[in-house]
C-alpha cells in the first residue's frame, strides 16, 4: 500500500509520450515526433564552454542551495535589465530546473484545505504539484473566444473562501497564450485585493513574438506583488533543459524558506549547470543574437504551420499561439470509432501516420491535443500532410 502523498499522482503525459516514441524507432517505425517541450537547438557554445571551463578548474563540489552568488547576481542584474524593477539577489533561489522553483512555491504556500485556481489548459504539472502539497486545483476554462486568458471575470466565478492563490504562465504551455501588461494588471490588482498568492511561471518569456518579451509581473506596481512569486530558468530561451537551471523570485524572507525546503530534497543545483547559467544570463550582445535567432525561427515555423493547418485540416479549432513553441487544437470534430477522446485520437494517429502528439486530457481539455513546432519544418509540415490524409 502506498502512501497518500502518491496516491492520486499521475505520470506526464508528455515523458510518456516521448518514451513511447523511442520505443517505435528502436522497432524501425518512422516516426514524426512532435510531442517534444524542448527547442530543438543546441545550447549556446559560450554557456556549454563556460560549463566545460567551471570542470576543468575544479568547480565540482557542493553548491550553496541557492545558488552560486555570480549566477544570483547575474539573473538579478538581467532582471532588472528587462523590467526596470530593483532586484534584491536574496529573493532569488536557484533550482533544479523551474519545475522545482514551483515545487518549491506550492509546496510551501498551499496545503490541506487551500484552493488554488488553475487556468485551463493547464500545463500537466501544476495539477500534480499542487495534489502533492495537499492542495486542491481549481481549474477554470476561459470563456470560447478569449484566446485562452483568464479574466478577472472567469476568476470572480470561481473564488471561495477556500481560495488561496493562482497559478499563471504567460506565455502558456500549451497554448502559446500572452497576457499583456493590462491583462497582467488587472488580474494581480484583483489578487492583492483579496490576499491572494501568484505564481507566475514566465519559463517561455524570451519566446514571445509580439514583442521583445513578454510582459512580466515583475513589469507592475511593486506593491502588488507582495504575494507574487515568479518562476524562471534557462531551459527553453537558451535551450538548456538538460542543464536544469530555474530559479524562483519572491521576496527575501519567503525566498529562505524555499532555501531550506529545498536544502532537504536536493541541496544546490549542479555547479557547471550554474556556471553556464552565469554566461546567459549575462549582459552581452551574443546572448541576445542567441535568443533572437531562435525567437524568429520559431516564428517563421509557426507561420507555415497555422498556413498549412487552415489549408489541409480546416476543421482543426485554435488560436494562433504568440508565443512558446507549441499548437494547441481542437480535433473533438474528428472523434469516432475507436478515436474517442484525445487519448485514443493520439493513439490512433501515431499508429496510423507515425505521428506523435500530446493528448490534450493532461492539458485539461479532452477536446485539443498539442503539436510542438520545436522540430525541424519539413518534419512540421510533413506532419500535417500524414494528418490531413489520415482524417481524409
Amino acid at each position: 500500500m502506498l502512501s497518500e502523498n502518491v496516491s492520486g499522482l499521475e505520470a506526464s503525459a508528455t515523458l510518456a509520450v516521448a518514451a513511447l516514441c523511442r520505443q517505435l524507432r528502436a522497432q524501425g517505425r518512422d516516426i514524426l515526433d512532435l510531442s517534444a517541450g524542448e527547442p530543438d537547438f543546441r545550447t549556446p557554445n559560450f554557456a556549454a564552454e563556460a560549463g566545460i571551463a567551471s570542470i576543468e578548474q575544479g568547480f565540482t563540489h557542493y553548491t550553496p542551495v541557492p545558488g552560486i552568488p555570480q549566477l544570483r547576481d547575474a539573473i538579478a542584474s538581467y532582471l532588472e535589465s528587462a523590467t526596470g524593477s530593483r532586484i534584491d539577489p536574496a529573493g532569488i533561489v536557484v533550482s533544479n530546473g523551474a519545475k522545482q522553483a514551483l515545487f518549491n512555491a506550492c509546496f510551501t504556500l498551499f496545503g490541506p484545505g487551500d484552493d488554488v485556481i488553475v487556468p485551463v489548459p493547464y500545463w500537466t504539472s501544476y495539477p500534480e504539484i499542487l495534489k502533492l502539497a495537499r492542495a486542491t486545483p481549481v481549474m477554470v476554462r476561459p470563456a470560447d473566444g478569449a484566446g485562452d486568458k483568464l479574466t478577472v471575470a472567469d476568476l470572480q466565478a470561481a473564488v471561495t473562501p477556500a481560495t488561496r492563490g493562482i497559478i499563471l504562465n504567460s506565455p502558456a504551455n500549451p497554448s502559446g497564450a500572452v497576457y499583456s501588461l493590462e491583462e497582467l494588471d488587472a488580474i494581480v490588482r484583483w489578487a492583492a485585493g483579496r490576499n491572494l498568492w501568484i505564481i507566475s511561471d514566465e519559463i517561455y518569456g524570451r519566446l514571445c513574438f509580439t514583442a521583445e518579451r513578454a510582459a512580466s509581473i515583475l513589469d507592475l506596481d511593486p506593491s502588488l506583488l507582495e504575494r507574487a512569486v515568479l518562476v524562471d530558468g534557462a531551459s527553453k530561451a537558451f535551450a538548456m533543459t538538460g542543464w536544469r537551471i530555474g530559479f524562483s523570485y519572491c521576496a527575501p524572507k519567503l525566498a529562505a524558506t524555499f532555501n531550506a525546503l529545498q536544502s532537504h530534497v536536493t541541496s544546490g543545483a549542479a555547479a557547471a549547470s550554474q556556471y553556464a547559467a552565469v554566461a546567459v544570463f549575462a549582459h552581452e550582445p551574443r546572448v541576445q543574437e542567441s535568443v533572437t535567432a531562435m525567437v524568429r525561427l520559431f516564428r517563421r515555423r509557426r507561420d507555415h504551420l497555422v498556413t498549412a493547418m487552415r489549408e489541409h485540416v480546416p476543421h482543426a479549432v485554435f488560436s494562433v499561439p504568440d508565443g512558446a513553441f507549441y499548437l494547441f487544437f481542437r480535433v473533438d470534430s474528428c472523434y469516432g470509432p475507436g478515436r474517442n477522446g484525445s487519448v485514443e485520437f493520439c493513439s490512433w494517429l501515431l499508429e496510423k501516420t507515425g505521428v506523435a502528439l500530446v493528448p490534450g486530457i493532461a492539458f485539461g481539455d479532452d477536446r485539443a491535443v498539442r503539436l510542438s513546432y520545436a522540430a525541424p519544418e519539413a518534419e512540421v509540415l510533413g506532419a500535417v500532410d500524414r494528418i490531413a490524409a489520415a482524417l481524409r
